[in-house]
């Protein structure tokens, strides 16, 4: 089940790509960095304008770059991601037999956990550090009720690499075994490593690095402009989050993410879902609608936890539904009604007409010049030091930095209007520095310089 899912996931997201459907945001920033590391390079986003470590203090591109050492490609940031994706099924699988769980339920579980729609359509969302994190969470609960401290540590260790974020869930997760599981020593760790690491990150790291507070606290503008004034509102002004918890977006958020396992919540495992409390209330406080969807990666860390109530419930007989096929069943529906396959025959399909053209045209970028183009061409052409995105902001006289200009007039996307592409070309067309290298279907490429 494990190796078809990661075969699945790997080809879905090579495909999507392919149909030039990633973005700069955020595929184009991870492949540029991984390469710029390990080429030895300093991994300044030029698409941000700072270091990696500024972005999420994600030291866990360092180890991801020697795979770039190995041969320079995309595909090994899609097979890190479906490897990881699929591989959660495993000790969920294992949690389930060690609660006691027949075998026959614990395959059911495995299945749960890869028919969740958050699996299938996070790996769809270019790629994103925190997936390694996934299966780590459900081995790390799986090495504490072992008493495997070594290994313990180890996952968490990796766990806070991925994303400063999930200090918040290692914190909780740390209460949670502390106080419900009675591993007071495997909760110690994780709850003081989590905050020490989050203050590390977030006050030192990230500011470092880049120069500014950390990038999503503009999600949670309404209380405050730093993580500090942010963390006081909380504590003294909790009625401005009230305004923003009982809206329908968070209602409709709570159904999606509970609806595939609905059937197997009951009192006796809910004590599991302390640890996702964190992730769930950032989601919800957040005034930023993608934190509200099973599209995205922001509900990622809670998901281990969820399985852990599903897991409860079952050993204690309790549950909607006990047995294999309904819970299978229950999942594969949820599946079919959230998971974003459809999009394969409907959206990605929408810019065929220009896909050879594009095509062409990034083949004829043979050095590492620096490139200007659009969002969904970007990530195929990351591996450089300079790489910038047409932008609504984009002062056209400044275009004569860049030594490649690749448009798609027919089929402009976030990175910039269909105005700005076409004023854009007019100006391009007109400038003696640069020269038309390629033009088919509305896609240009334009190179600076001229050539005999």
């Amino acid at each position: 089940m494990t190796g078809v899912s990661a075969l699945i996931l790997f080809a879905s997201s090579i495909l999507r790509h392919e149909f030039f459907q990633s973005t700069a945001f955020d595929l184009g920033i991870f492949d540029q960095a991984a390469y710029l590391i390990s080429q030895g390079k300093p991994p300044i986003s030029t698409f941000m304008g700072y270091h990696i470590l500024g972005d999420h203090a994600a030291w866990i591109w360092y180890p991801l770059a020697l795979l770039y050492k190995i041969y320079p490609s995309v595909y090994w940031l899609f097979a890190v991601q479906a490897i990881a994706l699929a591989s959660g099924a495993l000790p969920t699988w294992q949690l389930a037999r060690q609660s006691g769980l027949k075998e026959s339920q614990s395959i059911a579980m495995a299945a749960v956990y890869l028919l969740y729609p958050l699996i299938f359509n996070v790996n769809l969302f270019d790629f994103h550090p925190e997936v390694i994190a996934l299966p780590l969470f459900l081995a790390a609960v799986l090495a504490a009720r072992r008493n495997q401290i070594r290994w313990f540590c180890l996952y968490i260790f990796l766990i806070l690499g991925c994303k400063a974020v999930l200090s918040f869930t290692v914190a909780a997760m740390g209460f949670w075994l502390f106080v419900f599981e009675k591993r007071r020593l495997h909760g110690a760790i994780a709850l003081s490593a989590g905050v020490a690491w989050f203050l590390i990150a977030s006050r030192v790291i990230i500011p470092t690095f880049s120069g500014a507070e950390p990038a999503a606290v503009g999600r949670y503008s309404y209380l405050g402009n730093s993580v500090p004034e942010i963390a006081k509102n909380i504590i003294f002004q909790p009625e401005l989050i009230l305004g923003k918890v009982f809206v329908l977006s968070n209602l409709e958020y709570l159904v999606l993410l509970l609806a595939p396992v609905i059937w197997g919540f009951s009192l006796t495992g809910i004590k599991s879902l302390v640890a996702a409390i964190p992730c769930i209330a950032l989601n919800i406080i957040a005034d930023y609608q993608p934190q509200k969807d099973l599209i995205h990666q922001y509900s990622l860390p809670a998901l281990p936890f969820i399985l852990l109530v599903l897991i409860s419930s079952l050993a204690a007989g309790k549950g909607l539904i006990q047995h294999k096929r309904g819970i299978i069943i229950w999942s594969l529906v949820g599946f079919l009604c959230l998971a974003k396959y459809t999009h394969f025959f409907g959206i990605y399909l929408q810019s065929t007409d220009t896909w050879q053209a594009t095509r062409e045209a990034i083949a004829l970028v043979k050095t590492q010049g620096s490139v200007l183009t659009t969002a969904k061409i970007a990530p195929h052409l990351s591996h450089r030091p300079s790489i910038n995105l047409i932008q609504d902001n984009l002062p056209l006289a400044q275009v004569n930095i860049f030594d490649y200009i690749l448009l798609n007039t027919r089929h402009h996307d976030l990175s910039g209007n269909q105005e700005l592409n076409l004023k854009l070309l007019e100006k391009l067309k007109n400038d003696p520095d640069f020269q038309l290298k390629y033009q088919r279907d509305d896609v240009f490429l334009f190179k600076k310089g001229i050539e005999n």
